[in-house]
């Protein structure tokens, strides 16, 4: 048995296709899913956006609160992430206290907007060392069918894209009755996005499906953007699973890794608002 539970005869077929150069659905090693957006799925949220890439299906709310400063960064706004993986969207996520992967989700697409700058935290002061806008990202898997973190990337930068900051009274509380057209200030051209590569024997794969996903033994979930739109930058990484990650491989997944992100972009665009 492989350490996710795989049967032997699945996890020998899995990495003898990969060899191959083969998956189950025809897509190449390095190839994504096709994926959808949709918007507006939350009337209550200042913006929303429902991502549907393959069978996984991810929806992400973004909220935006009145509330004080963190005491190191005074001058900016605050940025909070959290998901929450139900038993609803797969038979891997149990009720009761949060596991690894949903402590694991929240914390890579936190890292990848804010290490990007995307989000400029400094235009979200309304009173300097008092009062400040945060910006609260829910994100809410419906169906997982592997590649979540990336599908969550997605939809968190989509939802971004799209709010609005909410008008305030004379006290400074959110006036719901107003609606604001004043958009959450973001760097200019620069989108953010997570990829995952994983690895199974001396196979790298992107966007597995669930049975791919629990069939690998590594992986590293890169955060990258199009810097201002002039140029590719790195801005997060982190390796899983159990299995190294040699430095041939690292230099495999830099061969691919703009290319994987210039088609994601591309195809995120159509949707784009």
């Amino acid at each position: 048995m492989s350490s996710m539970g795989l049967s032997s005869l699945t996890y020998n077929t899995l990495s003898k296709m990969f060899a191959e150069g083969k998956r189950f659905d025809g897509r190449k090693l390095i190839e994504q899913r096709d994926f959808s957006v949709e918007y507006n799925v939350s009337n209550k949220a200042e913006g929303s956006a429902r991502v549907r890439m393959g069978k996984t299906e991810v929806v992400v709310g973004i909220k935006l609160e009145v509330g004080t400063p963190y005491p190191d960064s005074m001058d900016k706004g605050n940025l909070m992430v959290s998901g929450d993986l139900l038993p609803l969207a797969s038979p891997r996520f149990e009720s009761g206290p949060p596991k690894f992967a949903a402590i694991e989700l929240p914390r890579l697409i936190d890292r990848m907007i804010r290490e990007s700058h995307v989000i400029d935290l400094k235009k979200l002061v309304i009173t300097e060392g008092e009062k400040v806008w945060t910006v609260i990202i829910d994100i809410y898997p419906i169906n997982d069918d592997g590649a979540l973190i990336d599908a969550a990337s997605i939809g968190a930068i989509a939802a971004l894209l799209q709010t609005h900051i909410p008008a305030l009274d004379k006290d400074c509380k959110i006036d719901h009755e107003s609606k604001s057209t004043k958009k959450l200030p973001l760097l200019e051209d620069t989108i953010p996005l997570s990829f995952t590569f994983y690895k199974l024997g001396e196979s790298l794969i992107i966007d597995p499906t669930r049975e791919e996903e629990e069939a690998c033994d590594g992986k590293i979930v890169w955060g990258i953007s199009n810097w201002k739109g002039k140029e590719h930058m790195i801005h997060s990484c982190q390796k899983g699973l159990e299995t190294a990650i040699t430095r041939q491989n690292v230099d495999e997944m830099m061969k691919h890794l703009p290319k994987v992100y210039d088609d994601t972009l591309k195809k995120l665009k159509k949707f784009l608002k």
